[in-house]
């Protein structure tokens, strides 16, 4: 009997091993399994099917053990993986390691082993080398951090080598077990007074000189009464009492101390209290919305900022909990998931959890579990939740659809959790909707053209009107592209009139730091970061210049490298240098930013959301955190202080990113009671997007960009494939895609671009040249093309020039 198993690795396909005897009783596909891959090196791998049939032309390796009782995913995981990884050419192995918790991908952990052949007689070795003998001697094995703990060190590797090179000790590989269950001391009546007439003896004839003996056994009899279980911890708190009064309960038999598995993450009681009543226009929404999901399986729900979707969303969420079946809700970003879950958790309770990649590692294996027992039957996460091992999936809710965030762009699998939702959803007989008030113009496009379902709401939810929006021309703030100030007038004086009726106010700008770039005003230097081309941008609060792409970090500098002059201009301006504005010209107004500089750990986020709601906060300045999703009854203002730089990306979606941040951004005011107002700085106040966001106009936004997306080939009317070539020494990255340009371009001819330099062609001191594929929305010759690829790659491999050079492919670039 053989194996197929799925190893945590980037390696092109999985490995046949054979199953010993005493294991054929214990594998099934879905388990994880100890296995040695290479020379020594072990790996827990996941079995991916079982065959009769013994591999061609090579004898397979056994498999060491089983080290589930049951399997860890389901086989709709698995045939999920193997699609992930065809689809976004990638291994089934880069898709394992992404979808598992870490905790559950065992880690080998090389142990030393005295050599007994050696001897007892050290004096060869140096300093070093004899500590780790002498240890070897007394324990006769070590682990390497018991090496590193002996030498107090961290690289210990070089001593290692040495003593395996003189004999002295040899090295295998162990499989170290990463998750551990928390466990509590919790604390029990000894059996001999389980019957009430021996407890009550006992009561009764109680040493009176053991009073606070006599306080701690009421205590937990108290407890055990009210709450059932007793925690150790819990009934000293409320007691009073100390551990040795504990302990003297237990050594005289009369309590008893066991250690037992606990949750580490806490949950509500499960029920389902949904208090409100939708509109008329949420009503049919919800009606029509249930028609197509029964008809065609996916629909989009357009609905602009503030109309209530999310409401719409409980009514699905709340049908489906009822049915006992699971939901997964979907979010770009981790800043919107503390709002939401606030206002789910008090809907459905203990039904829902949320997950995260913020979770650490032991409180993501126990979610874990409880999704894959159907115990959780809501759950609310970024993309990651996607690979959880649903037992019982029946709807999928993809809010925002169109964020970028969906996309995964390093390491491997390139996933985009929305497409990969909707073929999830196929295996699993699940419902996909698709929500979003600015709709990608691929979502948008299979609604139109009937693939999708389409369910449009255009009122904001209580009548409320969608702010008023006006432009600032700011032409006049830039003198030779440098930045006077950050706010125009029109918006200081909107902003005063605001927070004198004691509202608040958002200020979106999608940069963060203080100035992009110094500039030289002598000469026009830009310091530049050593490893990447790219400019340093300055953080006023470290007072360092940082290079956002690889995270170096430098002084700042003072004297121009190329000129030796002093004079240094500050170019642009990012959240930093608009909250110094703002507390400037707002002193009595509490100012607080909002980016990744500021907002840090598990609880960072919810907290300064938490604040706003509350008007602890008068004035929120921020990047892309503030601008979805997110709720604010006080909000009357919003600023966009500059439209400029979200309209001059190059890349094709740049009018579709920008009209939807502005649009979103905007939805962010008045979404209670009175109108909202936002104003757009700009030096284009003519520009087409610009009068489309003013206008709330999605629908002439989305002809315009659509006649362009054909015109130039581009999706929904192509499919896109990403090459890019990376290594140290820019000619070889070069010639390494004219490798692969060469055999493709017979193939595939016009469909090809490249190859060329991106706009940032050097990043952590590898070179960089991209080829872009733009395949027709053919199957078969998208099928073709991925075999095609593949063979080229492999052909790339066999070359000795290239071996060295790191391809990475990119479907779909988002």
């Amino acid at each position: 009997m053989y194996a197929e198993i799925i190893i945590p690795l980037a390696i092109p396909k999985t490995y046949t091993y054979s199953i010993p005897e005493e294991l054929k009783t214990a594998v099934m596909p879905g388990v994880r399994v100890e296995v040695v891959f290479g020379r020594q090196k072990r790996y827990s791998g996941i079995i991916k099917s079982l065959s009769d049939q013994a591999p061609k032309g090579f004898e397979p390796k056994p498999i060491i053990q089983v080290l589930d009782p049951e399997p860890v995913v389901y086989p709709l995981q698995l045939q999920f993986w193997n699609w992930m990884a065809n689809y976004y050419m990638c291994s089934e192995g880069e898709v394992m390691s992404a979808a598992l918790p870490t905790q559950l991908k065992l880690s080998s952990e090389t142990i030393l082993v005295l050599n007994e052949e050696y001897g007892e007689d050290f004096s060869d070795l140096d300093e070093q080398e004899y500590l780790v003998a002498e240890g070897l001697l007394i324990k006769k094995e070590l682990k390497m951090e018991e090496v590193q703990g002996i030498l107090d060190l961290h690289h210990v590797y070089p001593v290692v080598k040495r003593l395996l090179d003189k004999k002295v000790c040899m090295a295998w590989e162990s499989l170290k077990e990463k998750y551990t269950p928390k466990k509590e001391n919790f604390i029990q009546l000894h059996v001999n007074y389980h019957q009430e007439s021996a407890l009550a003896d006992l009561l009764n004839n109680w040493n009176n000189r053991a009073a606070k003996q006599m306080e701690l056994l009421l205590a937990f009899l108290h407890l055990q009464k009210t709450e059932g279980e007793v925690k150790q911890a819990e009934l000293l708190k409320k007691s009073g009492a100390t551990s040795a009064q504990l302990k003297s309960l237990i050594e005289k038999n009369i309590l008893v101390a066991t250690k037992q598995s606990v949750d580490r993450l806490s949950f509500q009681a499960k029920e389902v209290n949904i208090d409100f009543e939708l509109s008329a226009v949420q009503s049919q929404a919800l009606e029509t919305l249930r028609t197509q999901l029964d008809d065609k399986g996916t629909s989009l729900l357009h609905g602009v900022t503030s109309s209530g979707k999310t409401q719409v969303y409980i009514k699905l969420i709340e049908e489906q909990v009822l049915q006992g079946r699971q939901v997964l809700y979907l979010l770009p970003e981790i800043a919107l998931t503390a709002q939401i879950i606030r206002r789910l958790q008090a809907h459905f309770g203990g039904y829902i959890a949320i997950y995260h990649s913020r979770f650490n590692p032991n409180e993501r294996v126990e979610l874990w579990n409880k999704v894959k027992k159907g115990e959780i039957k809501v759950v609310l996460g970024a993309r990651s939740a996607l690979f959880l091992p649903f037992a019982d999936l029946s709807l999928i809710i993809v809010d925002e659809e169109q964020d970028a965030s969906f996309k995964q762009q390093d390491p491997a699998p390139r996933y985009h959790a929305r497409d990969a939702a909707l073929y999830y959803a196929r295996i699993a007989q699940a419902k996909v909707v698709l929500g979003s008030a600015t709709p990608s113009l691929e979502t948008y496009a299979q609604a139109v053209s009937g693939k999708y379902g389409l369910v449009e709401m255009f009122e904001r939810y209580g009548g409320v009107q969608l702010p008023t929006i006006e432009t600032a021309d700011t032409r006049s703030m830039v003198d030779n592209r440098i930045v006077k100030h950050v706010i125009s007038q029109g918006l200081k004086e909107a902003m005063e009139e605001v927070l004198k009726a004691g509202k608040q106010v958002i200020l979106f700008q999608n940069r963060r730091g203080y100035a992009p770039y110094k500039i030289c005003a002598t000469c026009g230097f830009i310091p530049h970061c050593e490893n990447c081309d790219v400019t340093l941008t300055y953080h006023k609060l470290h007072h360092r210049l940082q290079c956002h792409y690889c995270g170096a970090s430098y002084p700042v500098v003072t004297t121009c490298a190329a000129c030796g002059s002093a004079n240094w201009i500050e170019r642009n301006f990012g959240t930093e240098k608009v909250e110094e504005e703002l507390i400037q010209l707002f002193p009595d107004q509490h100012v607080a930013r909002m980016d990744i500089d500021t907002v840090k750990g598990k609880h960072a986020h919810d907290e300064m959301i938490r604040n706003f709601e509350m008007k602890r906060m008068d004035i929120l300045v921020g990047t892309q955190m503030v601008v979805k999703g997110l709720d604010f009854e006080h909000v009357a203002l919003v600023g966009i202080l500059d439209a400029d730089g979200l309209l001059s990306f190059t890349d094709f979606r740049v009018n579709e990113r920008a009209f939807q941040l502005m649009e979103q951004v905007s939805g962010r005011a008045g979404r209670r009671g009175s109108q909202g107002k936002v104003i757009i700085q700009t030096t284009q106040p003519q520009h087409p997007v610009i009068k489309q966001v003013m206008e709330h106009d999605y629908k002439a936004f989305y002809e315009q960009e659509i006649a362009s997306r054909k015109i130039f080939h581009y999706p929904p009317y192509t499919r896109l494939i990403q090459f890019f070539f990376r290594h140290a020494d820019k000619q070889k990255a070069l010639q390494a895609a004219e490798f692969f340009a060469a055999r493709m371009l017979p193939v595939f001819g016009d469909y090809l671009i490249g190859p060329a330099e991106p706009v940032v062609n050097r990043i952590r001191n590898r070179y960089i040249y991209e080829i872009l594929l733009k395949l027709p929305r053919d199957g078969s010759k998208n099928t073709m093309a991925r075999t095609h690829i593949q063979q080229v790659m492999a052909m790339m491999q066999n070359e000795s020039t290239y071996k060295s050079v790191h391809v990475q492919v990119n479907v779909d670039p988002a």
